[in-house]
């Protein structure tokens, strides 16, 4: 069976910057599991997963644009420290939900001069490119309940409490 639209994946992964610096791993834990084709993954993974088996071992180099897309400047802004109410220990890399006119979005603190502070709502990892060590562990049909939830249920998955 080979990965496509609406099958259930299992992947091992290591995704590394153009630095060689580790980002993300799922090394020594469950693999991540997902539904093909639904959006869970960027763009760019998914396409090179695509057609693959279970077994199979690949490195992806994933560009920003098939990524978490290029850096917006307009996302960067300078705020007073003041509009910053009940936030104490402002400090450089602190992130947080912001109210935008496209509705909440994560922020990232990236400097602090005097009393303004830099914030980016940028994804941290927008305008990188991504390096992606991928073996796949699992391909399989999806169950009718996973398929109507859209995401995996199980070990690697979506979990009830």
């Amino acid at each position: 069976m080979v990965v496509a639209h609406n099958k259930v994946v299992q992947i091992h992964y290591t995704l590394t910057n153009d630095s060689g610096e580790v980002l993300d791993s799922s090394s020594g834990g469950e693999p991540l599991a997902y539904i093909h084709g639904n959006g869970n993954l960027i763009p760019g993974l998914e396409k090179a997963l695509e057609g693959k088996g279970a077994g199979e071992k690949l490195n992806v180099k994933v560009s920003p644009e098939e990524g978490y897309g290029a850096k917006d400047p307009s996302l960067v802004q300078d705020v007073p420290r003041r509009a910053f109410k009940g936030i104490d220990n402002i400090s450089v890399g602190l992130q947080f939900q912001a109210d935008s006119n496209q509705g909440p979005r994560m922020v990232t603190v990236t400097r602090i001069v005097g009393d303004m502070v830099t914030v980016d709502g940028n994804h941290p990892l927008a305008g990188e490119s991504l390096n992606f060590d991928v073996e796949i562990t699992e391909v399989r049909d999806p169950s009718e309940e996973e398929l109507s939830h859209g995401h995996v249920h199980g070990p690697g998955g979506h979990h009830h409490d």
